[in-house]
């Protein structure tokens, strides 16, 4: 005999359901797998027909024993990776420098009451001057302008000077980034601090900091990406880092080979940054829209 009664009310809508779901379910499945075997297919050919026609060209042997020549890039790899040891060094002593001077600036420039009006104006006159300015035309003028002057007790090398100039540019973007991230805290923070009795500075430190520098972490990050790439502008002063010294091999065998070692070089250091820069971005996107539901 058929059930009848409420037993049956509750079973039946909840089979449906787990038959619904079941059939969604192999639904999507089968749509992603059709959508992989239709990315594989069209990325094997636009690579095939690429490769085709790069290698069909009649100049196509002339480039690659030019620019891709096996022999050439053995022997330029260990010149050019002594050189780029020397960006990686600067890039570290940048980076370590730039949140140091981008917090000052952007502190001063958070800062409230008629008494830090001049700290204020500082902090805005340092960020409008040194975002103005291109990175490459700072570093000329202080890799080759302070030197010149011979001031007594200031550093004259030109790496230092290569330094500060990416620490001054970069810090300045920095600070802007890190005070969109101190507006962006809600205002009820700041005066749950004010009314505990903490002062400007410890409202900043303790309240308003901690949560600016979470909200702008993927843009730090990004930040990061675009420094160690700037870093080869450094060779402009005749530092032998991993484009001179791959110009120095060219000019030597007429070959351009090199050039692609000092690229292999970027981006074996640049792309595993990326990746790791997007990983970090989508793991807090998730972490916010968990904290959000």
């Amino acid at each position: 005999m058929p059930l009848t009664g409420p037993d049956q009310d509750t079973h039946e809508p909840s089979a449906r359901r787990g038959r619904r779901f079941a059939a969604t379910r192999d639904q999507l499945g089968e749509e992603g797998a059709k959508g992989a075997l239709i990315a594989t297919v069209s990325t094997v050919a636009f690579f095939g027909v690429a490769i085709w026609l790069i290698g069909s060209s009649e100049n196509w042997p002339l480039v690659q024993d030019r620019f891709f020549n096996s022999e050439n890039f053995r022997e330029a790899w260990p010149s050019v990776l002594r050189g780029f040891w020397l960006n990686v060094e600067i890039f570290v002593y940048a980076v370590i420098a730039i949140p140091i001077v981008s917090l000052l600036i952007a502190l001063m420039r958070s800062l409230r009451g008629p008494a830090f009006f001049p700290l204020r104006l500082l902090a805005v006159v340092y960020i409008d001057l040194l975002r103005g300015i291109p990175t490459f035309l700072l570093i000329v003028l202080l890799g080759f302008g302070v030197p010149s002057l011979q001031l007594a007790g200031v550093p004259n090398g030109v790496k230092f000077w290569a330094v500060v100039a990416l620490v001054l540019s970069y810090s300045a973007y920095t600070a802007e980034i890190l005070r969109s991230g101190v507006d962006a805290v809600p205002e009820s923070q700041r005066s749950s601090a004010r009314a505990l009795g903490l002062t400007q500075v410890q409202t900043l430190r303790f309240a308003i900091l901690p949560q600016a520098v979470r909200n702008v972490v993927p843009a730090l990050m990004n930040t990061v990406v675009s420094l160690q790439k700037d870093v080869a502008l450094v060779s402009v002063l005749g530092i032998r880092d991993a484009l001179p010294t791959a110009e120095i091999y060219t000019s030597r065998t007429f070959n351009y080979t090199s050039y692609i070692v000092a690229t292999v070089l970027f981006l074996l250091w640049s792309v595993p940054l990326t990746r790791f820069v997007d990983w970090y971005i989508a793991r807090d996107r998730a972490r916010r829209s968990q904290t959000q539901v």
